[in-house]
């Protein structure tokens, strides 16, 4: 992650090196993407597994609350560039502030790494493969084994990404260039929705410890499909800043409420053994196609259709698509794992 981001930020500019400037980006994103989506299965592995069984929720919680952390330091690093800066000095050189500040998460996740053992059942099992000298393929194993849940974390995921990519990343751009909003506020929807998503996820984690992850979910998918076209509806009829924070507050709610749970009800799907590789394969798919090419996506969706309301649509698909893939998986909530 520190090598995408250090080449975005020290990229020489199109008038330096021509095309090769663009393909450097290209390049630079990729290596973030593959970075980000390979720390999900393990990270989320981690924390169940050090987690009592009746607590897996709210411990595997932490894995998308800490995300509403980044969210709200993205967005106040944006508001602080754009609001103490030239659009001239920003254009020119400010725009790489963010992604220099940004190689940070070098050093610190080095020393985070540095300090975390693996979890206890983890390292009996890989002792005993290694004691009985046991050649072990996670990812062959999970690809012959566990093809169903692989399919179903996939379609639950979809909703997952969507949602984050969508209703938090992709609506800064949605807001200043379909509605004409200032950059200022889109920071603060930006930040409000981090907000919520730090606070709350936890408390939904916990919440479904008690009501069953499955359950709890399906509610959610159902609630976010049937509101996401009105909320836009709303914002477009009536296009203000403070619209925009109001439905961010109901979108962020539904937000937290899926993806709070919804790293524990994947990470429950596997055994011990292949958790991570599972995990990271049905997370990871979902998130290149359906997240990754949201913004992509949505964009096509509103210049062919000439229809603002086009992400409400996407959301509401992705919700639909969750919801059937629930239905094909394990509720283990409080059990012990295998």
């Amino acid at each position: 992650m520190a090598l995408g981001t250090a080449i975005i930020g020290l990229a020489p500019t199109y008038d330096q090196i021509g095309l090769w400037a663009p393909a450097l980006i290209v390049v630079a994103r990729l290596i973030q993407g593959f970075s980000a989506g390979g720390e999900v299965g393990g990270a989320t592995a981690f924390l169940i597994e050090h987690a009592p069984d009746a607590e897996r929720g709210a411990y595997a919680s932490w894995q998308q609350a800490s995300q509403g952390i980044s969210f709200m330091l993205g967005a106040a690093m944006g508001a602080l560039v754009t609001n103490g800066l030239s659009p001239e000095q920003i254009d020119a050189w400010g725009w790489r502030i963010p992604f220099l500040f940004g190689l940070l998460i070098g050093p610190v996740g080095m020393y985070i790494r540095s300090h975390l053992h693996e979890p206890p059942e983890f390292e009996a099992r890989q002792a005993a493969r290694q004691a009985a000298q046991v050649k072990f393929s996670p990812l062959s194993q999970v690809l012959r084994d566990h093809p169903r849940e692989v399919l179903a974390g996939l379609g639950v995921t979809i909703l997952w990404t969507v949602c984050t990519y969508v209703l938090v990343f992709y609506m800064p751009s949605y807001a200043k260039q379909q509605l004409g909003l200032p950059l200022g506020a889109t920071f603060q929807s930006t930040a409000l929705c981090g907000a919520i998503i730090l606070v709350l996820c936890p408390l939904m984690g916990m919440l479904s410890d008690r009501l069953g992850r499955k359950r709890m979910l399906g509610v959610v998918a159902l609630l976010i499909g049937v509101l996401a076209y009105p909320l836009f509806h709303w914002l477009n009829v009536a296009p203000t800043t403070q619209t925009l924070l109001q439905v961010q507050i109901v979108l962020g709610i539904l937000l937290a409420a899926f993806t709070g749970p919804a790293p524990a009800v994947l990470a429950e799907q596997f055994p011990t053994e292949v958790r991570s590789t599972g995990l990271s394969l049905a997370y990871n798919f979902a998130v290149t196609i359906f997240g990754g090419f949201a913004p992509l996506i949505v964009t096509w969706l509103i210049e062919s259709t000439q229809n603002k309301l086009a992400p409400a649509y996407y959301v509401v698909a992705a919700a639909v698509v969750s919801f059937v893939a629930l239905v094909f998986m394990h509720d283990r909530t409080g059990k012990r794992l295998a």
